[in-house]
């Protein structure tokens, strides 16, 4: 079994200060809007953008499969999430999948959710983007260096 990850994007309307800096979640790092609040919830790392119409939040987990090679952990990660739709692709060096998904949000305006799911054997970790459709050209951008910049740190001598 894998304890799931999420890294959770809503991007919405305004938002500047674009420039990312590094940020450490467990032994994962990600380039993350510099400018943007930081904040816990329940464990989870919140990123909360200036003008407070975006946010997003970091979560990894731990692989509990000893031994599990990456690529089968993000299958199975994949197929836990619906198995349909995935594009294969490699972040950090790793496994990794992206899903698109839209729907029709409370006000009724399309949203793009973006989910990215990756591991290496022993970190699982997901980051999923939440944008208005009609901001895409905006904020996709920078959602994708976001997720791009996963990456998974690891001790001196490991």
């Amino acid at each position: 079994m894998i304890v799931g990850t999420i890294l959770t994007v809503v991007m919405a309307a305004g938002g500047s200060a674009d420039a990312l800096t590094q940020f450490q979640v467990k032994n994962v790092g990600v380039q993350v809007p510099a400018a943007w609040t930081r904040s816990n919830e329940d464990g989870t790392a919140k990123f909360t953008a200036p003008s407070g119409d975006a946010y997003f939040l970091v979560d990894v987990g731990a692989v509990q499969t000893a031994g599990m090679k990456a690529q089968v952990c993000v299958d199975k990660i994949v197929t836990g999430s619906g198995g349909t739709g995935w594009e294969k692709l490699k972040v950090g060096g790793q496994p990794a999948a992206r899903r698109l998904d839209t729907d029709a949000s409370t006000n009724g305006a399309l949203v793009d959710t973006w989910t990215y799911v990756g591991c290496d054997g022993r970190t699982t970790w997901s980051v999923v983007f939440h944008l208005e459709q009609g901001k895409k050209e905006r904020f996709a951008p920078l959602a994708e260096k976001v997720a791009g910049s996963v990456k998974f740190q690891r001790a001196r001598g490991k």
